[in-house]
């Protein structure tokens, strides 16, 4: 009888078994000796059900955010940091670096690789700018609802995509040999991370560009 994806999932958290180094290529069958490897779709299935999790916080936190603005008459208006055009081009950036790591041979990956951590960094730093120049202005967390939003909003994007940046490192340092799957299937599934990020934080920065 097959396994099911419990007993995957209970295979990966045991972290039995060894893997292979490959940056790119390779696959995730069985392996020599009668030992068998976790299919790797299970860990795309964990993956799936963490971006779902994800969503449905930044949901909520959506309707909060449109659910208070219309109530009362304290909300005002919170400016925008212009910086906040450059983190998103920045981070967009970091999307076409990692799509062309994911396409390279062992070397050039490594490089586009790197390039998208140096990237995702870059953007955190032009975060904190922002909310750098947003104290100066004399807008805090504690100013209004709107200013308290955005502050929340871009400290909990923030925060998830630094565990993205973490797995960016993991992926490129640690010794595959010893790991229940390949490079490739792990850069896979940071891909698939790092463009949800991506794509979550454009859907936050025309909340608040277009929201206020």
């Amino acid at each position: 009888m097959a396994p099911t994806i419990t007993e995957h999932i209970e295979l990966i958290v045991a972290g039995h078994g060894g893997g292979t180094d490959l940056p790119a290529g390779g696959g995730d069958g069985d392996r020599p000796g009668g030992s068998r490897r976790v299919p790797q779709r299970a860990y795309f299935t964990l993956v799936q059900l963490l971006l779902a999790a994800i969503v449905m916080f930044f949901m909520a936190l959506t309707s909060s955010y449109i659910v208070r603005k219309g109530l009362g008459t304290d909300w005002q208006q919170t400016p925008l940091p212009p910086i906040l055009w450059f983190n998103t081009v920045i981070l967009l950036g970091s999307s076409l670096t990692i799509h062309l790591a994911r396409r390279r041979e062992r070397a050039a990956f490594r490089q586009w690789w790197g390039l998208t951590i140096v990237l995702g960094l870059t953007f955190l730093g032009g975060q904190l700018a922002a909310w750098k120049q947003l104290s100066a202005a004399g807008m805090f967390l504690h100013t209004n609802p709107s200013s308290s939003f955005f502050y929340l909003l871009t400290a909990a994007h923030g925060l998830h995509l630094a565990g993205g940046i973490f797995v960016l490192f993991y992926v490129l340092f640690r010794n595959w040999r010893r790991s229940q799957i390949t490079q490739e299937t792990a850069a896979d599934l940071a891909a698939i991370y790092w463009h949800f990020m991506d794509g979550l934080w454009l859907f936050l920065f025309a909340l608040l560009t277009l929201g206020r």
